[in-house]
């Protein structure tokens, strides 16, 4: 089996290294520019097959204002938290109901996650329906601000 020394190998060492006069391959007018530059012009066939997606617009951007933020609340941590509440006078009592405004915790809106044992009527912009059946079934009230 015939093993011939590679051409390059041949070529290490020597000044050049098979580019001909030295000038030919310095700067980068020999590469056609630095970076992307030709983009739209001589390495435009190089954007169409490598980064198809450089020119243009893709995609748009949500407009922020139409975005809702939640902070919502669950009914079992009104329940368990309801007694703290009327000690910190937060929340205040009429006829044994216990009047919580949510939004002066800081919260939006209301979650049904858990169970109620008392009476409450709780006050906030929204509830989810699953919360409202509760709060009802313990004999309490779902006021939407």
């Amino acid at each position: 089996m015939i093993r011939k020394t590679r051409k390059i190998c041949k070529l290490r060492g020597s000044r050049t290294v098979a580019g001909g006069c030295s000038k030919k391959r310095r700067g980068a007018g020999n590469r056609g520019g630095k970076g992307l530059a030709g983009g739209h012009k001589h390495h435009w066939s190089w954007m169409v097959k490598f980064d198809p997606k450089h020119f243009g617009k893709y995609g748009f951007k949500r407009p922020q204002g139409t975005s809702q933020v939640f902070n919502p609340v669950n009914v079992d941590f009104l329940d368990e938290n309801s007694d703290k509440l009327l000690s910190q006078g937060v929340a205040t009592e009429e006829d044994n109901k216990i009047i919580i405004d949510v939004t002066e915790l800081g919260y939006n809106k209301v979650l049904g996650k858990g169970k109620i044992s008392k009476a409450l009527t709780i006050k906030a912009p929204q509830f989810s329906k699953s919360a409202v059946s509760k709060i009802e079934n313990a004999g309490g009230e779902a006021l939407t601000l």
